[in-house]
């Protein structure tokens, strides 16, 4: 039996998973946008917007919260300088989840996870007239 047992093992030893969610967290602010399974997207979910919580408080103890799990400082940077800019006005709700259908080779649920704010870019240059 399974009670009161909460998140999904996801088939890992446990530092396997925490460390895997440290580099996916890291790899959402650096990018913005990442694309994995539906139910490693609904686990790191609430890390991230715990993260953009802490950048929002701004404090250096916040900082120093944020740069203990996520790997790179360049990224911490980012996060509290940039991405926080974007949900000054909002109370939650920073990312969002787009499922994208299944996997080819063992049809794993696939999707989307990405800031809410964020804008593709196509590699298209405006003129400056």
């Amino acid at each position: 039996m399974r009670h009161r047992k909460s998140g999904r093992a996801l088939g890992r030893s446990s530092a396997h998973r925490s460390a895997m969610f440290r580099n996916m967290v890291t790899s959402l602010f650096e990018h913005e946008r990442i694309v994995t399974t539906h139910e490693k997207a609904k686990e790191v979910r609430p890390i991230a917007e715990k993260m953009i919580t802490l950048a929002k408080r701004g404090d250096s103890h916040a900082r120093r919260q944020a740069l203990s799990f996520i790997r790179s400082k360049k990224v911490v940077a980012k996060l509290f300088d940039q991405i926080v800019e974007q949900f000054k006005e909002r109370n939650g709700g920073y990312t969002r989840i787009l499922q994208t259908g299944v996997r080819q080779g063992d049809a794993a649920s696939m999707a989307i996870i990405e800031l809410v704010g964020y804008v593709e870019d196509l590699g298209k240059k405006e003129k400056d007239n």
